[in-house]
């Protein structure tokens, strides 16, 4: 089971934009929201040069990242094809209008996200 630290409302989050959560290990975290109001946060870092996320466009259920136009999906925290590479993904709850996340990710210091299947070996996101 979960404990979950609330963050924000939906409504502190702009449309097809992201706020920033600083952590004290491991990297911030961007939570994104789509234009359909859904919710998801990713590590703030491009799994390919380290781009700020939460500084991409938001499209559909993705972003570009700002640095070199990667497109991250929201869904599992990996880039589109023929891009490779996952940054770490975190688990959201929406409860009315409050966003919170997983406390043990958020307090977790080194995260693997796991590349689709047939892409390649684990990369740690957290690096």
């Amino acid at each position: 089971m979960s404990d979950w630290k609330m963050l924000c409302r939906v409504q502190d989050i702009p449309k097809l934009g992201a706020r920033r959560v600083t952590r004290k290990v491991g990297g911030d975290v961007a939570i994104f929201r789509t234009a359909d109001d859904k919710v998801f946060a990713l590590l703030d870092k491009c799994p390919h040069k380290g781009g700020p996320l939460s500084q991409g466009i938001v499209f559909g259920e993705s972003v570009a990242c700002p640095l070199h136009n990667w497109t991250i999906g929201f869904g599992d925290g990996c880039a589109a094809a023929p891009d490779v590479g996952c940054v770490q993904k975190f688990s959201v709850l929406v409860e009315g209008d409050t966003v919170s996340l997983d406390l043990n990710e958020l307090n977790a210091p080194d995260a693997v996200a796991s590349e689709p299947e047939g892409v390649g070996a684990k990369m740690n996101a957290a690096a």
